[in-house]
């Protein structure tokens, strides 16, 4: 078995199968396959360059890409000084941010569920499966901040 193959796909490296599953999940294809390239990227990240050759990309896609996850607050550009050429790599807590900032959402939908089940009372199937979503959605924004300072607990320990 070669260096990148897994024992589930020969050939196919991880971070192309991490890519995949984050595409499956519902983040767009380019962005999926930069965030996995710069988890295992060296100290001091890529530049735009090296991801598109890393990925065999034009500069273009990397570009939108790394606009995506800067809007996500995932990754970040570094800046230094000495070196006008730009590098991106991953937010120290940009994945417990990006939960953490998307929990009041979940509530604010599980009110606009509500909404459409108090609309659609001729229909209980409906209500039941819109009020199903809502107490869910308002479960995730209750338990996501507590399961990363559960997280940071355990982390710490």
């Amino acid at each position: 078995m070669a260096d990148s193959d897994t024992p589930d796909h020969p050939g196919i490296v991880p971070a192309e199968q991490a890519a995949a599953m984050m595409t499956a999940a519902g983040m767009p294809r380019m962005p999926a396959r930069v965030m996995m390239a710069l988890v295992g990227s060296p100290d001091g990240g890529y530049s735009a360059a090296e991801l598109g050759d890393r990925l065999g990309v034009s500069p273009a896609a990397v570009s939108g890409a790394v606009r995506y996850l800067q809007s996500l607050r995932i990754i970040h550009r570094l800046s230094r000084p000495s070196d006008r050429i730009a590098r991106y790599d991953l937010m120290e807590d940009g994945w417990r941010s990006m939960v953490t900032a998307n929990a009041p959402m979940y509530a604010r939908l599980g009110d606009y569920l509500d909404a459409i089940a108090d609309e659609n009372t001729d229909a209980a199937a409906s209500v039941a499966r819109a009020r199903d979503m809502a107490g869910f959605l308002r479960f995730l924004a209750e338990r996501m901040p507590e399961l990363v300072d559960e997280w940071e607990s355990r982390r710490g320990s």
